[in-house]
């Protein structure tokens, strides 16, 4: 019986261990930190979005560049084999109203368990507190522990250690020094999904950090798609699912020009025509407050943000309902890679082959958020964790089936 060492225990990873486990092989899991799954529960925090129940067509094309790539992947464990997979587990899934599928538990915990489990029954080994730290000689993966190290004898090597956010959960990007070391050629990691840094006054940061903007609309000035939906004010800039959707357009507009400016849109439901013709009504003696609350119901954070330009805002209606529908805001940086959601770079996409096996490194198999893509939050991002993670496994059986493991005796 082969035996396969998976190094990271999240969603690909464990994803990994079961379809290997299924199609007859031991396998190790080796997870540095005290318990498999941490991202997993703190995305289940938020009602733990598994996936989304759009059509697979539009599906594949949140994935962007990366989607001639992660499409078969995708394709072979798709959504809706991903809610079968969560039923089968006893945890049936809803679809939101977004469109986005949640498990009625709207959390982790009761998935993560009954996964433990079954992998349990399958005899799948969880070595916790393991972290990996290279390879001592062919086919033996080295590990260290609270007791020491320890080296696995492994027939194939599945890795699956995350990106470069939220550290602290076991995502910290240091396995990348292992990998040039060896020649693989990596992207280097930019934060995706994040929100951004922007020079708001004392007076909006110190009155409005942690406001929410609700019911707002956001186009990037220079040309994009606009996101309806809400925003964050934060004591360095802006973050929230509006922002999200167009963090990777603002980035890159970031690192090509110096900065972006998002035109935010206060009342998307309302024309200039419109918004004009309710401040009139009220305008008279009121303070500019005032009118737009009784006008426009527009709450404290909307004022403030209209009086953060380096003019004050114009006393005229028609002035006054343009500004509304397009506030600009200049953002000055994406916020940092720890913060972010999720990550866009990693192990290259000509760095491994249809099977996700590293070309310099026959017999090492990649995973999840190493690899180098991005897509928005709203399912897409454990979608594809799981999809890859699956496919891996997938890559590493026919592998061993072909002889791989002969005909490379010196991989690690």
């Amino acid at each position: 019986m082969a035996h396969i060492v998976v190094i990271g225990g999240g969603p690909a990873g464990l994803a990994a261990a079961e379809a290997l486990a299924a199609g007859g092989c031991a396998v190790t899991v080796v997870e540095r930190m005290p318990t498999i799954g941490r991202k997993m529960l703190m995305a289940g925090r938020g009602g733990l979005n598994l996936t989304h129940s759009e059509s697979l067509e539009r599906f594949l094309t949140r994935y962007g560049v990366a989607r001639p790539w992660l499409e078969p992947a995708l394709r072979a464990f798709s959504p809706d084999d991903l809610r079968d997979w969560a039923a089968g587990l006893g945890q049936p899934c809803f679809v939101g109203s977004s469109g986005r599928v949640f498990p009625q538990a709207m959390k982790a915990s009761p998935l993560l368990r009954a996964w433990g489990a079954r992998l349990a029954e399958q005899g799948v080994t969880i070595l916790t507190r393991h972290a990996w730290t290279g390879w001592d000689g062919p086919g033996r993966v080295r590990v260290v522990s609270p007791h020491g190290e320890r080296v696995l004898a492994a027939d194939a090597v599945v890795l699956a250690l995350g990106g470069a956010s939220w550290a602290r959960l076991g995502s910290d990007g240091a396995w990348t020094g292992l990998l040039t070391g060896e020649g693989v050629e990596l992207a280097p990691f930019h934060p995706a999904n994040c929100g951004f840094r922007t020079d708001w006054s004392d007076t909006l940061r110190a009155r409005f950090a942690g406001t929410p903007l609700r019911g707002i609309a956001l186009t990037p000035e220079s040309g994009g798609p606009t996101v309806r939906g809400e925003a964050v004010v934060t004591a360095r800039g802006l973050e929230g699912g509006a922002v999200y959707a167009l963090s990777a357009l603002l980035r890159d507009r970031i690192a090509a020009e110096g900065q972006a400016r998002l035109m935010v849109d206060l009342r998307p439901d309302m024309t200039e025509a419109a918004l004009a013709e309710r401040l009139v009504r009220v305008r008279g003696r009121e303070s500019l407050s005032n009118t737009l609350r009784k006008a426009l119901r527009l709450p404290p954070v909307a004022v403030a943000l209209l009086r953060e330009g380096p003019d004050a805002p114009p006393r005229d209606a028609p002035s006054l309902a343009r500004l509304i529908k397009a506030v600009p805001v200049t953002l000055t940086a994406p916020d940092s890679l720890d913060r972010a959601i999720s990550v866009a770079g990693g192990v290259r996409a000509d760095a491994v082959d249809a099977r996700f096996m590293l070309r310099a490194l026959p017999g090492v198999f990649v995973a999840g958020e190493m690899l180098d893509w991005e897509a928005p939050t709203g399912g897409y991002l454990l979608q594809a964790c799981f999809a890859t993670g699956r496919a891996a496994a997938h890559g590493v059986r026919d592998w061993l089936q072909e002889g791989g493991k002969e005909r490379y005796p010196s991989c690690p």
